[in-house]
């Protein structure tokens, strides 16, 4: 069979992992959806600059040029920012095309227009990679939402602020200190406000709302606060007592049918499930109605974790679209 077709929008961290995934498991893709995957395209903002080999694959800095490649089939987004990245999606799905992200701050934000869209096309959304990285929390979400009901979810959904938070703990660093080592590591961002301010999680923990509880609850009413006022005396006097602050994003519906959620620092005791984890690792704890309490742990971020994921999702999106084709065909 001939290959699908696809297109990396961004060839930074993300999207050079993608590139390096799909072409070392090209046959077990093959296996797994019943046709190879071929990177077609790379869209990229500077032609000029240096960049890993891609033999025989376009690359380009105009959008339109990928949505003229014959029978493409999934765009895979990897850029920063809220724009173009929505833009292109929603043309993308315009044109049949599967999408699949890991831009959270936009997807927390266009979820409902661009799923709305997509099913309206006929054509399918992956966003593991928006919440957790590597860590299947979407998934587990999917597979309990078909007979099981979730009514709380609590997670670390920041590992820069778990990374922090830890090593305060551990070494009696400051804040500062660990921040500049995070920023060091390539754990933090050169501007590391989203980190430490609560919004990087904030916007995870939407994403999570909505897929587990069909809606979002008022962006403004979300109390969310960061780490950054946590002092390393209270981080300590915290662990004498055998007791850790946690980052920790929180949604679950309330008894008169509202979402309430909450983001900032939590002080958590032995019995907790998010008491143990440690380092740049992300977790969620998902509280179900008839499976108690299950937790996803791993890791948050990086160039594989997150890129296997993505191209995880265009998997299951091309075999599930692929069933779907011909059940239809046998009918």
């Amino acid at each position: 069979m001939a290959p699908v077709k696809a297109a990396i929008l961004g060839f930074g961290t993300v999207g050079q992992g993608i590139y390096t995934i799909v072409n070392e498991r090209k046959q077990q893709l093959e296996k797994t959806i019943g046709t190879p995957i071929e990177i077609a395209a790379i869209l990229v903002r500077d032609l000029d600059k240096t960049r890993p080999e891609t033999p025989g694959v376009l690359i380009t800095d105009r959008f339109e040029e990928i949505l003229a490649i014959p029978d493409l089939k999934v765009v895979f987004e990897a850029i920063v920012g809220e724009e173009p990245a929505r833009t292109y999606l929603e043309q993308a799905i315009a044109a049949g095309c599967h999408v699949v992200t890991a831009n959270k701050v936009m997807y927390a934000k266009a979820a409902p227009s661009l799923e709305r869209q997509a099913r309206e096309q006929g054509t399918g959304i992956g966003y593991e990679a928006t919440v957790a990285g590597g860590v299947p929390v979407i998934k587990t979400i999917d597979n309990l939402n078909l007979s099981n009901e979730v009514t709380g979810i609590q997670g670390i959904l920041n590992g820069t602020s778990n990374f922090i938070l830890t090593k305060m703990r551990k070494e009696s660093c400051t804040f500062e200190e660990v921040l500049k080592e995070a920023q060091e590591l390539g754990y933090a961002e050169a501007d590391p406000t989203n980190d430490v301010s609560g919004f990087d999680a904030f916007c995870k923990l939407m994403i999570l709302s909505g897929l587990s509880f069909g809606e979002q609850p008022d962006w403004e009413n979300v109390p969310m606060e960061g780490i950054d006022a946590l002092s390393l005396d209270e981080v300590i006097d915290a662990d004498r007592q055998g007791l850790r602050y946690r980052h920790i994003a929180d949604v679950r519906r309330g008894e008169d049918g509202s979402i309430q959620a909450s983001v900032g620092p939590v002080l958590i005791g032995p019995d907790h499930p998010l008491y143990g984890i440690d380092g740049v690792d992300n977790a969620v704890a998902i509280e179900t109605a008839y499976a108690g309490t299950l937790t996803v742990i791993g890791p948050g971020a990086g160039m594989l974790p997150t890129a296997s994921v993505m191209v995880e999702d265009a998997a299951v999106l091309l075999r599930k679209h692929a069933n779907f084709r011909e059940l239809v065909t046998r009918s």
